[in-house]
């Protein structure tokens, strides 16, 4: 599967704020729509029966190249760390496995590409 818009705001960014002398975390507006527009987009590819054994993902996030070189690493951020974990997180709340600790290959590659998006493959191990 292939997202068309890659969002760059990551899971890390979850706020903190004191209320009665107690840290309280939320997500800025930001991050609520990212994560909306990830599991809308993912709720259209969940498979019939979620992965109940272990898997493999494979990951590429595609972002929109500017003046890169279409298919070049991108070495900037976001980090591919905080990507994963949003994109985890939605998988885990569309329903595509009982638990996001059945990742137990990941690979994730970040590019600078003509057609950005997020390609997604999911493989269970033997």
């Amino acid at each position: 599967m292939a997202m068309k818009k890659v969002p760059t705001v990551t899971h890390q960014e979850k706020k903190v704020t004191v209320v009665k002398g107690k840290p309280v975390f939320y997500e800025p507006a930001e991050l609520k729509e990212a994560r909306s527009k990830l599991c809308a987009y993912l709720g259209q590819h969940v498979p019939e029966q979620k992965y109940m054994e272990p898997i493999e993902l494979v990951t590429k996030w595609c972002f929109p190249r500017g003046t890169h070189k279409d298919g070049s690493y991108r070495s900037s951020k976001p980090d591919t760390d905080n990507l994963q974990k949003l994109l985890k997180d939605c998988m885990t709340t569309t329903g595509f496995w009982k638990d996001d600790a059945l990742v137990c290959r990941e690979i994730t590659e970040k590019f600078w590409a003509k057609i950005p998006g997020i390609y997604i493959r999911i493989e269970e191990l033997p």
